[in-house]
């Protein structure tokens, strides 16, 4: 896997943030809390947590123009975003959670690929982070924390096995997979394709074991960050 950087951050308004790095991609993301859910779940008890994605304009080589959603929406973004909230959703009990949604807000500031899988790995220690929050305060009596989650892409190019691609390696890949796990190695989402190819049934098992041997890196690592003290400044 590419170098993993995740630190929790000491931004003033948002009550879980951090910032993370995997490879040459850097992702800033923020969980926002707010005391009210959507309306088909108003009066059930059940919290939600969705997502938002967003690539800076000069977060790529060419600069990217800004979009409005409301006008012309993103069909990658809102993809992406709905994407990142179910893998987040799965994570968490949400009767413990209340009726409030956790909005997690992703900002692409670099892309060299993988930003949808950095965006939820990052969106996991955030949204601990803001549940934390939730429990410290006395608002909610229990952690509703389920399990950690974790996310990477895996592709075949060429012959090669190849975890976490950059942008280089993922344009020439002949299968493309991004894969989402739990901690126990439970599935949460598979997005794959063969690209210019076909691929077989083995390829495919060697490409789940390669992530989730990934997935299992990346969890140690949320689990060292969410439990350390230090904090650190943008």
């Amino acid at each position: 896997m590419r170098e993993l950087s995740i630190k929790k951050l000491t931004l003033k308004y948002p009550e879980g943030s951090c910032m993370i790095k995997m490879g040459e991609t850097i992702v800033l993301v923020t969980a926002s809390i707010d005391d009210k859910v959507p309306p088909f779940l108003e009066g059930t008890g059940k919290g939600w947590v969705t997502a938002e994605y967003n690539m800076l304009p000069r977060s790529n080589n060419k600069r990217k123009p800004r979009t409005n959603n409301l006008i012309k929406p993103d069909g990658r973004a809102m993809e992406i975003q709905r994407l990142i909230g179910r893998a987040l959703r799965t994570a968490v009990d949400r009767k413990l959670l209340g009726e409030r949604t956790i909005t997690i807000d992703c900002e692409v500031i670099q892309a060299d690929g993988g930003t949808r899988t950095a965006s939820i790995n990052g969106g996991f220690v955030a949204l601990y982070e803001a549940c934390k929050f939730l429990v410290n305060n006395g608002t909610i009596k229990q952690m509703p924390i389920k399990f950690f989650i974790g996310a990477v892409s895996v592709g075949k190019v060429g012959k090669d096995f190849i975890q976490d691609l950059c942008y280089k390696e993922d344009s020439k890949a002949i299968v493309d997979l991004n894969v989402v796990l739990n901690e126990h190695g439970d599935f949460i989402e598979l997005q794959g394709t063969g690209e210019e190819d076909v691929y077989s049934r083995e390829d495919l098992d060697k490409l789940i074991d390669i992530a989730k041997a990934g997935i299992e890196e990346i969890v140690l690592k949320q689990k060292e960050v969410v439990n350390e003290n230090n904090f650190s400044d943008i």
